[in-house]
């Protein structure tokens, strides 16, 4: 959120204008109608900074992403972060996989075991897995203030070792925007009966 504080000619009062971003949930009519009486000097006029500044609310705000925008957006960037998970464990690409998940993430896999970030990165490394198929879909994303949940099916094959494997799944992924990015803190993968 913005704030700009500014006062009028031979008046000692002060305004402040407050533009709103597309996550707080209030409706721009309202904004429109505060900004309005608070643009209101003594005697009913707006001074020329405040309707300049309600000018530029309106116009940003024209221009900014709806709600619903933000959401498809949001969604999007988290389907292809997903995306790009399954990429980076099909070529071991372990930098990326450790650019995607937070420092205290937790995953559990299908058989119950849980290993923490040192650990699930470790396992990438292991020379003995070798990755041949990595497939994701049927992925549903909910998102609430700065976390977000990205439910789906995956279907993964390959060996490790000599031992060849196949699964057909689902997964629930919880990613939080911190310092500016969408970071995964908890993976949990369940299989399919067949």
């Amino acid at each position: 959120m913005v704030k700009a504080t500014g006062g009028y000619a031979g008046d000692k009062s002060k305004v402040a204008i407050r533009v709103f971003d597309s996550s707080m949930r209030i409706s721009r009519a309202m904004v429109d109608m505060i900004m309005l009486k608070q643009a209101r000097t003594r005697r009913g006029k707006p001074s020329t900074i405040v309707a300049l500044a309600l000018c530029f609310l309106l116009t940003s705000g024209a221009l900014a992403q709806s709600p619903k925008d933000l959401y498809a957006s949001e969604s999007a960037k988290l389907e292809g972060l997903e995306r790009m998970w399954n990429q980076a464990q099909l070529s071991r690409d372990v930098a990326a996989i450790a650019s995607m998940i937070g420092d205290k993430f937790i995953n559990t896999e299908y058989d119950g075991e849980v290993s923490d970030r040192k650990k699930f990165l470790a396992d990438f490394k292991d020379p003995e897995y070798q990755p041949a198929i990595m497939n994701i879909g049927e992925m549903k994303v909910e998102l609430y203030a700065n976390t977000a949940i990205v439910a789906g099916s995956y279907h993964t094959k390959g060996s490790y070792g000599t031992k060849p494997y196949e699964h057909f799944g689902r997964f629930t992924d919880t990613w939080v925007f911190q310092e500016g990015k969408w970071v995964c803190v908890a993976s949990h993968t369940s299989l399919l009966k067949k």
